[in-house]
């Protein structure tokens, strides 16, 4: 029997029957779990502070009207004065 890394609950979880990069949810806690390991099974918790992160650069990428900022133009500025 495998435990959740977040909530200690029980997982029913059949070694022969998960493949590795497999995502699973917990019953109890509902966390996506990546196995990482097969004979033994092994799950690591997917953190949830990714999409936090992504959240956050597209924050950083908004100009004050909300807008999102192209960076694609600052790049073609850059090559022209190298011209």
């Amino acid at each position: 029997m495998i435990r959740c890394p977040e909530c200690s609950a029980e997982i029913d979880v059949d070694e022969d029957e998960v493949e590795e990069g497999e995502i699973l949810s917990c019953p109890e806690c509902e966390s996506e779990l990546e196995v990482s390991q097969t004979h033994p099974v092994h799950l690591n918790l997917i953190s949830d502070d990714l999409d936090e992160e992504d959240d956050e650069d597209e924050e950083d990428k908004t100009g004050e009207n909300g807008d999102l900022i192209d960076d694609d133009d600052d790049e073609e500025d850059e090559e022209d004065d190298e011209e």
